[in-house]
């Protein structure tokens, strides 16, 4: 608890007067004012949190977190537990849609292991930080303790400043666990107020019998464990899983060191929603990659308000929207630092 309050403590508002400055520039570069409409706005964006005005993004990291579900009894996926574990392995061997859209853009991907339900063979590329082997069917009480829920937000924070040795300059996040967007929907619906019905989507392609229980499952376990909205450790303790917690902790760490953090789908989307609940000016360092097919992502974007930059139909989680956003983010910052002015290049500018 005593490190999420340290991390909480750093976190502050970012640059606004480097913003403005930044938009004056941008508006001096060879083109008609705001003519790049999103890009402009992110390259301001990442100005004002890292506190530079050329930042560069060279070290590129996205963490890939996995864990598994106690809810998964419940018949609510349409792929078996195992799928997890099998799932990591992919990862470190390189085979899974995050490797190669990470390649695609030059990003490291990390892979840490918070709580799938077996011991996992041993390998360099593997963080251990497990914290238990899954969490607890929520449908009879909490999906962990409120230590564990403690544990796995340090998790995330301990991920990043061990890599800050590294160098980080931008951060994607993603996930892996069969059972978590129905986690994520009751994180949703704990916060926001809104019913498993609004929320609650097909995850990895469950039929209408199968989602019916999803949301009967949701809104069971909801009114059997009352979790708090105002205090996210209860609500992650409760309905939460461990990756989600760890993600969280990432967030918030990487508010604390400045480092822009580009949110995947609905998975990372509940972790940032944990994240902004703890900590309100976090929402300045997040960048929503895109809007998943998940119903549930969009109610938790307008929640923060959080505009997505893609909305491609994805759901893949990993970290797979992230590494296309990061994609984008790099692209804006390269017109904002190469593009030449209209002085520089002798073109005439706009008549008055």
């Amino acid at each position: 608890m005593e490190k999420i309050k340290e991390i909480t403590d750093c976190i502050t508002g970012i640059d606004r007067e480097l913003l403005d400055k930044t938009q004056t520039r941008l508006d001096f570069l060879t083109k008609p004012q705001g003519s790049l409409g999103r890009l402009e706005e992110i390259a301001k964006l990442i100005c004002g949190i890292t506190g530079k005005d050329n930042p560069e993004l060279k070290n590129k990291v996205i963490f890939t977190l996995a864990a598994d579900h106690g809810v998964t009894k419940e018949g609510i996926s349409a792929f078996p537990k195992e799928v997890t574990a099998q799932m990591v392995y992919n990862f470190l061997n390189g085979g899974a849609g995050i490797n190669v859209l990470a390649r695609h853009i030059g990003a490291k991907v990390i892979v840490a292991d918070l709580g799938v339900a077996e011991d996992l063979k041993p390998n360099p590329k593997l963080i251990i930080k497990k914290i238990n082997y899954g969490t607890k069917n929520f449908c009879f009480g909490p999906a962990m303790t409120k230590e564990e829920a403690y544990r796995s937000i340090e998790a995330g924070i301990s991920l990043v400043e061990d890599e800050l040795i590294n160098g980080i300059d931008i951060i994607g996040i993603g996930d892996m666990g069969i059972g978590n967007t129905t986690a994520s929907s009751a994180i949703v619906s704990a916060i926001t107020g809104q019913r498993a019905e609004t929320v609650t989507g097909r995850g990895t392609g469950i039929d209408d019998a199968a989602l019916e229980n999803k949301i009967r499952v949701i809104n069971k376990a909801i009114d059997l464990n009352k979790p708090n909205p105002k205090d996210s450790i209860d609500v992650l303790s409760k309905v939460g899983g461990f990756e989600i917690g760890g993600l969280t902790g990432i967030i918030l760490a990487a508010a604390s060191k400045k480092i822009p953090i580009v949110i995947d789908g609905f998975i990372s989307g509940a972790a940032a929603l944990l994240a902004y609940n703890i900590k309100p000016e976090v929402k300045d360092y997040m960048i929503a990659a895109h809007s998943s097919v998940e119903k549930g992502h969009k109610i938790i974007l307008d929640y923060i308000r959080l505009k997505p930059l893609l909305n491609l139909d994805l759901r893949l989680g990993e970290g797979t929207g992230a590494a296309l956003g990061i994609n984008l983010v790099e692209a804006s910052i390269k017109i904002l630092t190469q593009m030449a002015t209209f002085e520089s290049a002798k073109v005439s500018e706009k008549n008055e």
